[in-house]
């Protein structure tokens, strides 16, 4: 291996690299970092002249990462957050802290969390901001490479080197549009199987919680649309006789916008358990314990503790 004369190299770079790979954008990483669109051209020339590599390389809609800036990432996350660790040493003051929280969470959950978690932020590290990144088909790789900070949703179980905590629980609830022909009838199951259904799907496959309960039962409902997005569900559900049946904290931040009807599922369906999953590595970082807190705290009034 090659020894590497550091002296020679500007460090700063790391830092501008870390956001050109995570944007995938010239001008959005230069937003994340306050700095203009032209030095962060001049910064990636300069990486890709250090790294003899393009990095990024044009590709549908914008820019993609080369090969060789996929398999950079991990470590990169992984250095560039030694050392701050290293410099911060044992001690935190969120009052003090500048930068971001980036917290890996479905729209449905930063719908009801990410208000709290702002409100906290504004009080304790106003200089703090906070990056919501979708969960993708892997959650807790990106949690392993550091990625992200944390993980926050239904965490079945947290793998040799995860922790994680439940930060509440939720029951489920049907929602329609407030116009809905069957707003003014009982929602039997016969009833609710008549109907046409709208689920909210990160990756676009498999079956929902409430299709497995319904399978257990040996009956089956039509889910005429699938979405990624909790918005986009709220606004079809509004302008339609869709139905959708999610968990009650992301119904009331529906219903909140009166334009909808509540019933009860007429099946049981338990509660899910929303958890807060980090990297073992983390166990001890004041910043880490400092984030796990804040958001155990926005949670503390959601679902059913």
């Amino acid at each position: 291996m090659r020894e590497v004369n550091l002296r020679g190299i500007d460090l700063n770079l790391l830092v501008v690299l870390q956001a050109l790979l995570d944007e995938c954008s010239v001008t959005r990483a230069a937003t994340r970092l306050g700095m203009s669109q032209p030095a962060a051209s001049r910064a990636l020339a300069r990486l890709r002249q250090l790294f003899s590599d393009p990095l990024l390389v044009e590709g549908p809609g914008g820019y993609i990462r080369t090969a060789r800036a996929d398999e950079m990432r991990p470590l990169l996350r992984q250095t560039l957050s030694g050392v701050s660790e290293l410099i911060d040493g044992r001690d935190f003051d969120p009052a003090q802290a500048t930068g971001s929280v980036r917290l890996l969470m479905a729209d449905l959950e930063a719908a009801v969390l990410a208000p709290r978690l702002l409100a906290g932020l504004a009080k304790q590290a106003p200089a703090l901001d906070l990056e919501v990144v979708p969960p993708g088909s892997k959650p807790l790789d990106a949690l392993g490479a550091d990625a992200v900070d944390a993980l926050i949703g239904v965490v079945e179980d947290a793998p040799a080197g995860f922790r994680k905590r439940k930060l509440y629980e939720d029951d489920f609830v049907t929602i329609m549009r407030a116009e809905h022909p069957a707003v003014n009838t009982k929602l039997t199951l016969e009833r609710y199987l008549d109907l046409d259904h709208l689920v909210v799907s990160i990756t676009g496959s498999g079956p929902a919680w409430i299709d497995q309960a319904l399978a257990r039962l040996g009956r089956q409902r039509r889910v005429r649309v699938r979405v990624p997005s909790f918005f986009a569900a709220v606004e079809i559900a509004a302008r339609s006789d869709l139905v959708m049946t999610l968990p009650s904290s992301l119904a009331r931040t529906a219903v909140g916008m009166r334009r909808f009807a509540l019933a009860p599922p007429p099946l049981k369906l338990g509660r899910v358990s929303m958890s807060l999953a980090w990297h073992g590595r983390h166990q001890d970082s004041p910043r880490h314990v400092w984030l796990r807190r804040l958001i155990v705290e926005a949670a503390a009034e959601i679902g059913h503790r």
